[in-house]
């Protein structure tokens, strides 16, 4: 597994990440690792691969329980990431909300680490930034954890450009996570250049489109009942045949580069300059697939090809229903 920088001032970390949400939350995709021992195994069989940079939150269940446990005796190997600023009502099931103060990252931040069993935190999200509070105020606190010894970097998820320039000009920000795959290119537009000025590194989650574009799905059938997927407005109605017509686009073209679609899908991200995806599975056979998509390489005409079959703007539907639509790019 190659190495890249996290940014301009990051750490070196694997050219691919793992994203963990699919370890310790129960009812959100088709399959999830709830056994502690299971989510071990995966992750150590991805730290085999050489994949070290391990992506979870305080809001993905018992998952930062999973990785504390898994990275015990190997953390020296392993860029640690982790997501703060959702908070579930009491009882659970109600209200999400999102908490951006000072008060509440440096509590949120203690949990982590009890949960993850560590002394400090690699890279510290603002998981999606709070409309209430100064953008300002949020990440200064996060930089007093950063002086402590808390937190090494900080990061943001779903962030707009000016709130980004805004967060860089308090503290340094390493990352920035959104959503980015071949049929979700909107930070093309504003975003990417952005953080190339700035020095900062995209971690694009959802790389294969929410398994879209693994090819595995052809119908809601394939989902259970709970995956929240069903209510996804890509996965419904007429919007679903429409993205299933690009999946079995990418399945062409990965059929004649002798890779899986998956495959394909990952190697066209990991084509781009400064982005790292970090595709989520509770599968190995899974993780080694994706593990070996950095092995595809692409030669630009192959880039354009793909380009040209998937143009940006492709996907029918958007990416959120409206509700969290309205916590993006802000």
């Amino acid at each position: 597994m190659q190495l890249r920088e996290l940014g301009r001032s990051g750490p070196r970390v694997s050219a691919m990440g793992l994203g963990c949400m699919s370890m310790g939350i129960a009812d959100v995709y088709t399959s999830s690792v709830q056994d502690d021992a299971a989510a071990v195994t995966l992750i150590h069989r991805a730290l085999d691969f050489g994949i070290n940079f391990l992506d979870t939150a305080d809001i993905y269940g018992n998952s930062e329980i999973q990785v504390g446990k898994a990275i015990a005796g190997h953390r020296s190997g392993v860029v640690l990431a982790t997501k703060f600023g959702f908070v579930l009502s009491d009882p659970p099931g109600g209200e999400r909300t999102i908490n951006g103060s000072p008060e509440y990252v440096r509590h949120a931040c203690d949990k982590s680490l009890q949960r993850l069993r560590v002394d400090h935190i690699d890279l510290y999200y603002l998981h999606r930034v709070d409309p209430a509070v100064p953008i300002e105020d949020t990440v200064g606190a996060m930089a007093d954890l950063v002086r402590a010894g808390k937190v090494r970097h900080v990061g943001l998820s779903e962030a707009s450009v000016d709130t980004v320039r805004r967060a860089h000009a308090v503290h340094p920000i390493t990352a920035i996570q959104t959503e980015y795959s071949l049929w979700s290119r909107e930070p093309e537009d504003e975003l990417m250049p952005a953080l190339r000025d700035l020095g900062i590194a995209l971690v694009a989650y959802s790389p294969l489109g929410r398994g879209f574009l693994a090819g595995r799905i052809r119908s809601l059938d394939d989902l259970a009942p709970g995956d929240w997927r069903r209510n996804n407005p890509r996965f419904q109605g007429e919007n679903f045949s429409r993205n299933l017509a690009i999946a079995d686009r990418v399945r062409e073209i990965a059929g004649r580069k002798g890779c899986t679609p998956a495959q394909l899908a990952l190697a066209w991200v990991l084509s781009k300059p400064g982005v790292i995806p970090i595709p989520g599975t509770s599968s190995i056979a899974r993780l080694e697939e994706n593990a070996r998509a950095a092995e595809v390489d692409l030669t630009n005409s192959e880039i354009a090809e793909i380009e040209r079959t998937v143009p940006k703007g492709a996907a029918a539907g958007s990416r959120y229903d409206p509700a969290m639509m309205q916590l993006v790019q802000r």
